[in-house]
């Protein structure tokens, strides 16, 4: 009997001993992983400041937004790519391509950042929010900045980036653009904003440059879908419309998705911008914000 509780005891011990091993384990990891987050998102802050300071010191003040009243369309896909007559164009600055020799007419604020890394091809920034980042693209090596930095490091944080087969400069019918929703409030964790009307009131116009042009957007749609295939709006496959039909039953779909009624809209020959974001009150969820050009 004596022998039997004594092996009782030393397996309860055993097992006291081995369930605080795995806590100590779980707590040593989980540790780890909030430390090491931490850190990753004081360096991503660090690396994107720098890259703002770096933008800003050459980049001019912004004219007054202009009072739109009536929904701005163009008869045309020509027109709309065309920069607006009435905005002064800014003096470009020369740049050799260190990838390809070529000489390059960029504006002054994104020369520094693109001889820092050419899949650098514009600037997105959003009023309101944090929103203010360097947008990359690499066609050929989809989603890389899903989880690289600019320096092109590894960081879970990544980059704001346009989906590989957009074409940013001409540019395509829409142009996707993908960020983060991190629980730091950095990338694109702001556009949650978009999902108060009000907010929207007071925050209708994104600024998207690409390192050649200034441009302004006015948003059309901010509305939810899933990504898991069969269940959502694709809305991220569509880059280019065939005919006018196409393009305004992509644009129907949007405002019928929409949160809220947003009066501005748009027509074939506007060009239009696609926010994309994770939205977790769905499994696999997405928030998504619709621009359009407005010059």
């Amino acid at each position: 009997m004596k022998k039997q509780h004594k092996k009782k005891l030393t397996l309860r011990k055993a097992a006291y001993w081995l369930c605080l091993c795995v806590f100590l384990c779980v707590f040593l990891y989980s540790a780890f992983r909030i430390v090491n987050y931490t850190i990753e998102s004081i360096q991503a802050k660090r690396l994107y400041q720098s890259l703002q300071e770096l933008a800003d010191s050459s980049r001019p003040t912004r004219p007054p937004l202009p009072e739109i009243t009536e929904p701005q369309v163009s008869t045309s896909p020509t027109e709309e790519t065309l920069p607006d007559p009435t905005v002064t164009q800014p003096n470009l600055v020369t740049v050799i391509d260190p990838d390809t020799n070529e000489t390059l007419q960029l504006l002054p604020e994104y020369s520094a950042l693109y001889l820092k890394n050419t899949d650098f091809v514009g600037w997105l920034e959003v009023p309101g929010t944090v929103i203010s980042y360097p947008v990359m693209q690499s066609p050929d090596n989809p989603n890389y900045y899903l989880r690289h930095n600019f320096a092109k490091d590894w960081d879970s944080h990544g980059c704001i980036y346009v989906r590989e087969t957009c074409d940013v400069f001409s540019p395509s019918d829409n142009v996707t653009l993908y960020g983060h929703n991190k629980r730091d409030g950095t990338m694109f964790s702001d556009l949650e904003k978009y999902m108060d009307q009000e907010f929207y009131e007071e925050h209708k116009y994104i600024y998207f440059d690409t390192i050649f042009q200034r441009h302004t957007y006015e948003i059309i749609a901010v509305f939810p879908t899933s990504a898991s295939v069969g269940v959502g709006f694709r809305y991220h496959a569509f880059e280019n419309a065939a005919t006018a039909e196409e393009f305004d039953n992509f644009v129907a779909t949007c405002k019928q998705l929409s949160y809220y009624d947003i009066p501005a809209t748009a027509q074939y020959g506007n060009k239009l911008i696609t926010l994309s974001t994770c939205e977790y009150s769905q499994v696999n969820g997405r928030l998504v914000i619709v621009a359009k050009r407005i010059y």
